[in-house]
């Protein structure tokens, strides 16, 4: 949660309607008021005024300067997604401020490296590195400077509104998350920032056609599969309709891990829930797809993603509880494949033929 509740009643509408006056006007004083009354009403208003307010606080955010209080108003919108508010009518002013501020602390790290001796590292993300030296070195005008230095210090804020958004909606994940995962993987690849859940949520597949071919009885299956967070519950959920649909052999889910991958209610808090692994995952090429990736890192071949399903060399067992609380998976099958599709599909991986049949 982002902000933690409090009870004292709050007119949030009047507090809303007085910023967006205030930042009409253009009148930087009475803005920073009416931003401050927004920010405690919030955490004390009603849930129904904030399902109200979320979707006209986000609408604020263009209207806010880069080197402004940005991520904080983000906040307190997802904060009210978190509390009801439409996700949609939320997402893009959230979801743009989170790519821009993306982009833009790339390119701090772009400007730092290029003026800089090449033993020089990264500088932490904390606004006290931000002085007039470090102005001067990224060029430019003292804005633009600024509002990346700012963007630097300040990415990690963006995460939980856009969690809030990208957790709640497949729509809103088809929109926006393609756009701005590149940024994300590339910001988070020099190892200053701790972007996994963004990254994680932007690379959410949804209604996404899989090929999973099961080695040891040489059969193939069609899924569909949407709003996995992680492999552990790719693992689960295939292992539930496979195994205990009786198309493959192995060890069955327990009831109660495929209820924590898949209820769109989510575990209130963590539970000592074991899941217990049936399978061994590996991509077409036959390299490991570890439990604690992610299901956009199976390969496409042909076209489709395509996993194999292998005897697990080691029994393997992790929490059941899925990695985003408000997330439900699903996997669907949606056909078993002939003889024929199988073996063209084997075909194209590196078991070819040496796939094992039962006699």
């Amino acid at each position: 949660m982002i902000f933690k509740r409090k009870r004292e009643p709050s007119g949030l509408a009047a507090i809303v309607s007085e910023l967006e006056e205030a930042v009409a006007a253009r009148d930087g004083d009475r803005t920073g008021r009416a931003f401050n009354a927004v920010i405690k009403g919030v955490q004390s208003a009603s849930d129904t005024e904030r399902v109200v307010a979320g979707p006209r606080l986000a609408a604020l955010l263009p209207a806010f300067p880069p080197t402004g209080p940005r991520p904080m108003l983000a906040m307190a919108a997802g904060f009210c997604v978190e509390r009801g508010a439409d996700p949609a009518a939320c997402a893009e002013p959230i979801l743009d401020g989170v790519h821009r501020d993306l982009l833009d602390a790339r390119e701090f790290a772009h400007r730092w490296t290029a003026t800089g001796a090449a033993e020089d590292e990264l500088p932490r993300p904390n606004e006290e590195i931000i002085d007039d030296a470090l102005l001067a070195r990224l060029g430019g005008d003292v804005y633009e400077a600024t509002r990346l230095a700012l963007a630097w210090c300040s990415v990690e804020e963006w995460q939980p509104p856009a969690l809030a958004v990208l957790c709640r909606s497949a729509e809103v994940r088809r929109r926006h998350a393609s756009a701005i995962l590149p940024a994300c993987r590339d910001l988070a690849a020099l190892g200053r920032h701790d972007l996994k859940c963004l990254a994680y949520a932007l690379a959410v597949l949804d209604d996404e056609p899989l090929v999973v071919l099961h080695k040891p009885t040489g059969t193939g299956f069609e899924v569909r599969i949407g709003g996995i967070g992680d492999n552990f519950q790719l693992h689960t959920l295939l292992a539930h309709v496979l195994v205990g649909g009786g198309y493959v052999p192995g060890t069955m889910p327990s009831a109660e891990s495929v209820r924590l991958a898949m209820d769109p209610e989510p575990a209130r808090g963590r539970t000592q829930t074991v899941a217990t692994g049936a399978f061994e995952l590996l991509a077409a090429d036959g390299e490991r797809i570890w439990n604690e990736g992610l299901p956009d890192d199976i390969p496409v071949v042909g076209g489709r993603r395509v996993l194999v399903l292998d005897e697990p060399t080691y029994r393997r067992s992790w929490n059941a509880d899925r990695f985003f609380p408000h997330l439900p998976g699903t996997v669907e099958l949606t056909r078993v494949l002939t003889a024929e599709e199988t073996r063209t599909w084997f075909a194209r991986t590196s078991s070819g033929d040496g796939i094992r049949r039962p006699s």
